[in-house]
This record gives C-alpha cells, sequence and structure tokens, in this order.
C-alpha cells in the first residue's frame, strides 16, 4: 500500500514524521570510540544504536520501505546525539565532525527530494564557526532545521553566549529542533535515568533557560520545537508563575507570565502515554503539537497514537500529522 493509501486511511492527508533519525556512519563509530567527560568529573559511556535496527540509522532504502508501510509522507531526518553526537570533540574537529554529518544528510535528501527532509547539526562549542556552518547548511545544502542538544558544557541554550545562534536562526527563518544529548549528573546512569526521567528534565530546563532569558522577547518569531513534548515543563508552571510576585527579578528578561512562553514553541508527539500528550493538548493547544515517532526506535503507528489522545478532532488530526510543520517549512499542505 502506497504512503498516499496508507494516509487516507488515516483520514489525514499528509503525514510528516519530525523525529527520525540518521547517521554518518563514520562519525557514529567515533562516537562509540570516544570516552565523555562528564561534568562531574566521571566517565560516561557512550550510547549505542544497536540491534537489528542499526542500519535503519544508516541507509534511506530501509527508511523508505517502513514510511511506505507506515504511510509517512516524509521524515525529517536529524542525527541522534545520544549515539552519535559530536560534541565531545575538540571544537576544530566539531566542525569537521559537523559537516560530514550535514553532507551525509543533505545526500538523502538530494537522493529523495519529497521524502526526506534534512536537519543540520553545528559546532557549538565556537559560536563564529557555528554561524558559518549555519550559512553553509542553509545556503549550500537547501536546509531549514537545525538539529540542537539543549545545552553545550554548562550553558543551555538560553545563555547569552547563544545569541549569534539565535540572530541567525531568526534572519534565515530556521525551524529549531531541541533535542537532548543526555545528562552529565551520574545519578542518572543507573537504571538508564538519563533517558527515562533524565532527557525530560534536559527539556526542562532548556525551556526555562529559553523563556527566562528572554528569547521569545528578543526574537518573537523564532520557531522551536522541543522533543518528547517538552519533558516536565508544560505540567508544572505554576511554581514558575508563583515567582512573578514572589521574586520579580526572576521574570526581569521577560515581558510576559512564564507559563505564557509555552504556546510559543512547538512540541512533538513523543511521549509514549497517549494521557500525556492529552494534557499536553490541553495546555498548549493542538495547533502547537508536531508529530514525532522517534524512528526507528519509537512508535510504530504515530498518527494512531496521537489518536488514542482523547478528543482530538479530524481537523487537529491532520494538522498534528503534517500541515502545521508543513505550514513552519513552507511546504505544500
Amino acid at each position: 500500500m502506497s504512503a498516499t493509501a496508507m494516509a487516507t486511511r488515516h483520514g489525514v492527508p499528509l503525514i510528516i514524521d519530525m523525529h527520525a533519525h540518521a547517521m554518518d556512519p563514520e562519525v557514529y563509530a567515533l562516537a562509540q570510540n570516544r570516552t565523555v567527560l562528564t561534568g562531574y568529573g566521571t566517565r560516561e559511556p557512550p550510547r549505542t544504536a544497536s540491534g537489528p535496527g542499526r542500519g535503519k540509522y544508516l541507509d534511506p532504502d530501509l527508511q523508505l520501505a517502513d514510511m511506505d508501510a507506515r504511510g509517512t509522507h516524509m521524515h525529517v531526518i536529524s542525527n541522534p546525539a545520544v549515539s552519535s553526537g559530536i560534541s565531545w570533540a575538540e571544537p576544530a574537529q566539531e566542525v569537521a565532525l559537523a559537516q560530514r554529518v550535514n553532507d551525509t544528510l543533505g545526500s538523502w535528501v538530494r537522493r529523495h527530494p519529497t521524502r526526506f527532509i534534512g536537519s543540520f547539526v553545528l559546532p557549538l562549542q565556537d559560536m563564529d564557526r557555528a554561524v558559518r556552518e549555519l550559512h553553509r547548511a542553509v545556503d549550500t545544502l537547501g536546509m531549514r532545521i537545525a538539529n540542537v542538544p539543549a545545552c553545550v558544557g554548562n550553558r543551555y541554550l538560553g545563555h547569552p553566549y547563544f545569541a549569534p545562534f539565535w540572530q541567525a536562526v531568526a534572519a534565515r527563518d530556521v525551524v529549531v529542533f531541541i533535542h537532548p544529548e543526555g545528562t552529565p549528573d551520574m545519578w542518572y546512569q543507573d537504571f538508564s535515568l538519563w533517558n527515562s526521567v533524565g532527557q525530560p528534565v534536559e527539556e526542562a530546563k532548556v525551556m526555562s533557560s529559553i523563556i527566562y532569558e528572554g528569547i521569545f522577547d528578543r526574537h518573537p518569531g523564532v520557531k522551536i520545537v522541543v522533543s518528547h513534548g517538552g519533558g516536565y515543563l508544560p505540567h508544572y508552571t505554576g511554581r514558575m508563575d508563583r515567582n512573578v510576585v514572589n521574586m520579580p527579578d526572576s521574570t526581569r528578561f521577560i515581558s510576559r507570565k512564564p507559563s505564557d512562553y509555552l504556546t510559543s514553541f512547538f512540541y512533538d508527539t513523543c511521549t509514549y502515554d497517549p494521557q500525556t500528550l492529552a494534557r499536553l493538548i490541553d495546555r498548549v493547544g493542538a495547533d502547537r503539537i508536531i508529530l514525532g515517532s522517534d524512528y526507528p526506535t519509537g512508535e510504530k503507528d504515530p498518527v494512531s497514537f496521537v489518536a488514542q489522545a482523547g478528543n482530538v478532532s479530524p481537523a487537529q488530526l491532520a494538522a498534528i500529522a503534517g500541515q502545521t510543520l508543513a505550514g513552519l517549512l513552507g511546504l505544500p499542505a
């Protein structure tokens, strides 16, 4: 059955999966051989994209077969920072690795321009080099999505260090997709809590950083998609709003209540729990939700997963499945 026929079965005209991963094999091999220094002076093993599905990170034809089976028209492919990140490298090497990743993902798009949308990584340890690579990815490779981690070192993305990045993003109308690389706190290493608990914490931290440092006030049209439904922050903002009165200096860079900025973000659907997704839709609105499966390890039928989230109308389902992202990227809906 074709992707179009499968999408029709779901009752939607267009399915774009925002959260699908692809890798460059050499960068992946280098990442697996590294030893990562964490912020606590101990060493953290690399995350391995292992098992029979590993080839789907590396072979566009394997992804296309799954996309056709699922009825997915397009994948936004992003380098998985957890298993193939580049922040471990020295700044000069990080530039070369970023370019290699971006060229590889760009080659997937050139081979299958109607099926893949490329995203690019940046050498964020050096902001001048990062901005130059952003310009190359946009102007030469034709990419429109920056795939960035929640933090670099101890700086989360709202930090003034990243001001040139946000200026370039706003000037080039780039969509920013935030996916945490992990967490340096060794407490999270037991029981794989770095993934189950740590990443949602990292998303809450990076969103807080972006809000409180005033990124949306300085760049009101910036387009930010947060992975994993935004982690914990959308479900617990009462204490942040309370501080507007009790600790007013906390809001010195922003013009609204912290919770008001929740609807400035977009969120993917990768929550693994329909009730959590339903609460997120109630909080921020279906128009801020974008389909994301965490391919190839996540939801096998992400559109049906969204449909399980409660009172989602056919029009809302169609928007979440692909139309909202198509609008952000200027694609035909």
